[in-house]
């Protein structure tokens, strides 16, 4: 291996997580990574001081300009559009967890959407990755100035949607090993307690598999849908507790078959929100990491 492609593989990871925090899509990162990498082997060394700060440039604009083609995608996208969750190791400390979750979680990522392509690269650069004013006004081609002015405006966009309550780690996990038990032995009552009275589930279906064409409000409406699959698949319904995105989750199978990836939100006494990816494009890297283990 030459020392261009040492460079490049070192900062793969990096690269990686900023494509995909872009565009929510492992597919789409891996496809950016892959094009700037023969961006990278093209390129004259002469023209490039720092290979890091070239290699995160060139990243972030063509994450840009494939956000705005994705974009005009997703307004023809069938139901609602959620990102495709990623398998994550469980985090060694709670600090690790807190800062690993706060800018990968499912939850995150759907909230980035409310942002333009460059603000959401800017808050990017700037707030996750560390990257200096200098360094961000490089990578989308604007001035310090105006970069301040798009993180500013996105942290104030982002500030009220992001204002919740911080449940520890381990409530978490407690809630949704309860629910994971209560969903597997079609235990309406208790499916039906662990969910607040205002509960909200989005689901995405992405047209490949029936989902809900809208958000579906109400706690005992949510729990009435997962005691109806339970009593139409009985014993073949299976409830298992991983790591998506930095936070615990669960993934349902059915007959085997991972059939949703849920990634639910707590108050530290209730379940409040479930994002219920069911579109089996995004669930493919999961089915295919339990099919191998």
């Amino acid at each position: 291996m030459d020392d261009d492609a040492r460079a490049f593989n070192g900062l793969r990871p990096r690269l990686q997580k900023i494509a995909y925090r872009m565009l929510g899509s492992v597919a789409e990162a891996e496809d950016i990574v892959q094009d700037v990498w023969l961006r990278w082997h093209a390129a004259s060394r002469e023209q490039i001081d720092n290979a890091e700060a070239w290699l995160v440039a060139v990243t972030t604009r063509v994450s840009i300009d494939r956000l705005r083609a994705a974009r005009t995608q997703r307004e023809h996208y069938t139901g609602a559009w959620l990102p495709e969750p990623q398998l994550s190791g469980s985090p060694a400390t709670p600090e690790e967890a807190v800062e690993r979750s706060d800018d990968v979680s499912v939850a995150f990522l759907m909230l980035l959407e409310r942002l333009t392509p460059e603000a959401r690269a800017a808050f990017l650069l700037r707030e996750v990755f560390d990257a200096d004013y200098d360094e961000v006004a490089a990578a989308i081609g604007k001035t310090e100035a105006a970069c301040r002015q798009l993180v500013s405006r996105a942290k104030a966009q982002l500030r009220e949607e992001r204002a919740r309550q911080v449940v520890p780690r381990e409530t978490h996990h407690r809630l949704l090993r309860m629910f994971a038990h209560a969903v597997e032995r079609g235990d309406f009552p208790a499916i039906n307690a662990l969910l607040a009275e205002d509960a909200l589930l989005i689901g995405d279906g992405g047209g490949k598999v029936q989902s809900l064409a809208k958000p579906l409000h109400g706690g005992r409406r949510i729990a009435q849908l997962f005691y109806a699959g339970s009593r139409r698949y009985g014993s073949a319904v299976s409830v298992r507790l991983v790591v998506l995105n930095g936070e615990w989750a669960l993934l349902r199978f059915i007959q085997g078959r991972l059939e949703a990836a849920l990634s639910l939100e707590t108050d530290s006494e209730r379940i409040v929100r479930l994002l219920v990816q069911r579109n089996p494009d995004k669930l493919a890297r999961i089915a295919a990491a339990f099919t191998s283990a």
